[in-house]
């Protein structure tokens, strides 16, 4: 994804500090998942249970500290899918929650809050022949009046039920990690991974489900801000420059007219519709 200068410290307990608490990530549940602390001029992220990570202020440096007994994997899983995205995010880059597929048209990308289907949809396409770039941490760089969806690294997280449904055994599993029973699918054989940037064209937003068929609607850009907002990964919500500069760019990428809506009952039957629908509008010039 990016050059960052990441190491591992040695296994701690996570003790009690006196560090300003500035923003936290729960789980639907009201259970706490990431506290975010300044530290010095940097950050420290916590994971309770799992381990802390030390960003610096530019977003160059990582430095984690396991919680004893937790494996190298959980960490580095950690790491790929939280930390680093929103240390990325300190250095100007543009970071979704979305996953995203390569087409003959150009990436297209899903975005969504966690179960909206952004792992199921990209392994799907990965499955039929189009390959993925990522299934939830999505980097793009913008080239002249262009952007550039970027790989990031070559797995797919999917829950046992979607990979019955989808891929079956015959893939490589990665060594599972220890706050989710997700397995992480490693690319090779029919799940294509895309190692090159290309251009992105299309945008989607993720329904909840409640359609009764596939439902592609195109959003304004002031719906595409909003959307946009909702699923960056940003480090320091509580810069006003920083916050300021990303809305402002957010805005300019918002004029582009590739932002949508996708719902669709949440069914494995009925992918194979919804795949050739998002290719069809895809290879659409006036959609």
């Amino acid at each position: 994804m990016a050059e960052v200068d990441f190491r591992f410290g040695t296994g701690k307990p996570q003790v009690s500090f006196d560090l300003p608490l500035f923003h936290k990530w729960m789980f639907p549940d009201g259970t706490p998942w990431t506290y975010f602390y300044r530290k010095g001029e940097g950050y420290l992220l916590r994971f309770p249970g799992l381990g802390d990570f030390d960003v610096s202020a530019d977003g160059l440096f990582i430095q984690a500290w396991p919680v004893p007994g937790v494996s190298e994997e959980t960490i580095q899983h950690l790491y790929l899918n939280q930390v680093l995205p929103l240390a990325l995010s300190k250095q100007g880059k543009w970071i979704f929650h979305a996953g995203a597929i390569d087409t003959p048209f150009g990436a297209v990308a899903f975005l969504g809050e966690s179960g909206r289907g952004k792992s199921t949809l990209a392994a799907s396409f990965a499955m039929s022949g189009y390959r993925f770039f990522t299934d939830d941490a999505l980097l793009l760089e913008k080239l002249e009046d262009v952007y550039l969806v970027q790989p990031s690294h070559p797995s797919i997280r999917l829950w046992r039920d979607s990979q019955e449904a989808l891929v079956g055994d015959d893939v490589q599993l990665a060594p599972p990690v220890q706050y989710t029973s997700k397995a992480r699918l490693l690319s090779g054989g029919e799940l294509g991974f895309c190692p090159e940037s290309r251009t992105l064209r299309r945008m989607y937003f993720l329904g909840d489900g409640s359609s009764t068929d596939v439902c592609i609607e195109r959003m304004t850009p002031s719906e595409a801000v909003m959307g946009l907002v909702k699923n960056s990964f940003l480090l320091d919500i509580e810069a006003p420059d920083a916050v300021a500069s990303h809305f402002n760019r957010l805005a300019d990428m918002a004029e582009l007219q590739i932002y949508y809506r996708l719902d669709y009952p949440r069914s494995y039957d009925m992918l194979p519709a919804v795949r050739q629908a998002i290719i069809e509008h895809a290879a659409a010039e006036d959609a």
